[in-house]
Formats: structure tokens, C-alpha cells, sequence
């Protein structure tokens, strides 16, 4: 490489935060974000405050995270990646930032989450949606999230019913929070490009949460997303979902002292609560949250639990 194109080359690796030897690691969706404008609207959107302590996953090189530490009072970066760890120091060594960073190097979902106000991330999006409930489950509540996903999964997520990508991940992430779509992002503003689109979405949790044990919730949403596309009395005549309503049913009959019929089958008693809830021949697919809360309460009400 001729020495102009190489020192060139250099600068730019030296604006985007990356040093010549690193290799990114794209099997762990190390795809670092180069455009400034993008990180720059991120940031925007964020609306972050001077004593905000702001939660970023994957910084990468830190070209997101040296923006944010000139705005807050102290960013945590998780980083799985011991060699960008290293350079993401390097980058703020010796500034007045360095005292306001805090790494911490691991597995973000084997760890526990510290106390944070929001969390801005350019997310692996191997770990997108284990994630996005470990951060809604999170206490103390957070007051948002920006998060860039892959695009089909971000549209996932504010899926409406009836849409084609409505699932158990969209009515669950909408049942603990407000989604809302900010952007889309061109692979192109990734180094390296990624394969697929981006898309930035907004998560606010709803506090207070809704009063429903979200075990429970996601045990029947669970059942019924199997086969979105099938009536409920459908999903629920598999033989493994009736043998675990069964065993639920006995303990909870046991525990309040409730006597069970010899002749007793869970099968038309669950057949028995679609019918009175008129959710029987509804699918998946066009039911809304409300719609599931009145199924749940149904089922619950005649001592059937999902957990």
C-alpha cells in the first residue's frame, strides 16, 4: 500500500477509535457504528442529562460512549471483548472523561445489572432478545432505552396485531413497556458492513408495570404464539399443553384443599374457559394485550396456571 493511502487510512482508523491491528469479530456482531451523524441522532434521542449514569452494551472502540461522556455524569460500558476493552481506554486516557467511565468486561447476560438511567447501546444482535426482557425486568426502573437492532427484529418488537411480524415478542415487550421506532440504519455506516439493515428503537418501561405475574402471562402467550395462526381451542388441544394445565390444575386443587371429580378431564375444563372467555375460535395473531389479560384472568379464575 502506497504511504499516502496508508496514513490515510491510519487517520481514519484514528477517528473511528479503531487501531490498526484490530480484527472485529463479526461472529459476535462486532459491527462498529462509524457515522457520526447517526451516533450523534442517537444521543439526540436520548435526551440524556448531565447526572444521568447511562447503561452502553458493546461499546466497540467507543465512538458512541466518548460522545455520551461529554454529556453525563458517568457511562457503564459492557464489553465482552478484552482487546476493545483496551482501546476504549486508551481513547480516554489521560482526559477529563476517563474518571467519568466505568468498564465492566463479561458477559452482560451472565451479570447483574447496576443502577443506571438509560441505556444507549449499538447492540450484538445475537443477544437482542434475551436482553431487551433482562432490561425490562430490571429494578430500579430505567427512564428509556435507545437500542439499535437488526431491522427485522426492531420491527418486531412494535409489531401491531394483524401485522405479519406480530409475535410473543412483540406483545410481551409491549405489555412492559412503549415501543417506538426512531430509525433505520444502512449497513453501510457499520465498519465492517453488517449483512443485514439496522433500525434504532426507543423502549420507555411502563411504571408502574401492570399487576400480572409475567410468568403466568408469558406461559399462555407462549402456548398461543406456537401456532399464531390457529384458533386458541386449537393450540391448547396439544397433548403437552394439556398434560402440564393437568399437573398445575392437581396442585393448585391440592394446595386450597379443592376436591377433583374422578371422572375429571383438563381437556373440557380448558375447552370450557375458551368458550365462556368467546376467545375459542380467536388466533393469535389478532389478539391484543387486553384480549390475553382477559383469557389469563379466565383461566385463573378456575384455578388453571401457566407457572
Amino acid at each position: 500500500m502506497p504511504k499516502v493511502k496508508a496514513e490515510k487510512r491510519c487517520r481514519q482508523q484514528r477517528r473511528e477509535g479503531q487501531g490498526p491491528g484490530i480484527m472485529f469479530n463479526t461472529g459476535i456482531g462486532q459491527h462498529i457504528l462509524k457515522n457520526p451523524l447517526i451516533v450523534n441522532n442517537i444521543i439526540e434521542k436520548a435526551a440524556l442529562r448531565p447526572t444521568d449514569v447511562v447503561l452502553e452494551v458493546g461499546p466497540g472502540t467507543g465512538n458512541l460512549t466518548v460522545k455520551m461522556l461529554e454529556k453525563v455524569k458517568k457511562v457503564i460500558a459492557c464489553e465482552l471483548d478484552p482487546r476493545l476493552v483496551g482501546e476504549l481506554q486508551k481513547r480516554v486516557q489521560g482526559t477529563c472523561l476517563a474518571n467519568k467511565l466505568e468498564i465492566k468486561v463479561g458477559d452482560v447476560l451472565k451479570t447483574d445489572l447496576p443502577f443506571f438511567d438509560t441505556c444507549v447501546a449499538n447492540l450484538p444482535y445475537q443477544i437482542s432478545s434475551p436482553f431487551v426482557f433482562k432490561l425490562l425486568l430490571h429494578r430500579p426502573f430505567f427512564r428509556c432505552a435507545i437500542l439499535m437492532f437488526q431491522r427485522e427484529f426492531a420491527l418486531r418488537l412494535v409489531a401491531k396485531p394483524g401485522n405479519k411480524l406480530y409475535c410473543r415478542l412483540s406483545i410481551n415487550t409491549q405489555l412492559l413497556a412503549r415501543v417506538d421506532h426512531l430509525m433505520k440504519v444502512g449497513k453501510n455506516n457499520f465498519r465492517p458492513p453488517p449483512k443485514v439493515e439496522s433500525s434504532v428503537v426507543r423502549i420507555e418501561p411502563k411504571n408502574p408495570p401492570p399487576p400480572i405475574n409475567f410468568q403466568e402471562w408469558d406461559g399462555l402467550v407462549r402456548i398461543a404464539f406456537v401456532r399464531k395462526n390457529k384458533t386458541l381451542s386449537a393450540a391448547f388441544k396439544s397433548s403437552a399443553v394439556q398434560q402440564l394445565l393437568d399437573q398445575n390444575y392437581r396442585i393448585h386443587c391440592s394446595i386450597h384443599n379443592v376436591e377433583i371429580p374422578e371422572n375429571f378431564k383438563i381437556a373440557e375444563k380448558i375447552q370450557m374457559v375458551l368458550k365462556n372467555t368467546g376467545f375459542s375460535e380467536k388466533r393469535a395473531r389478532s389478539m391484543d394485550i387486553d384480549d390475553f389479560i382477559r383469557v389469563l384472568h379466565g383461566f385463573n379464575s378456575e384455578g388453571i396456571h401457566f407457572s
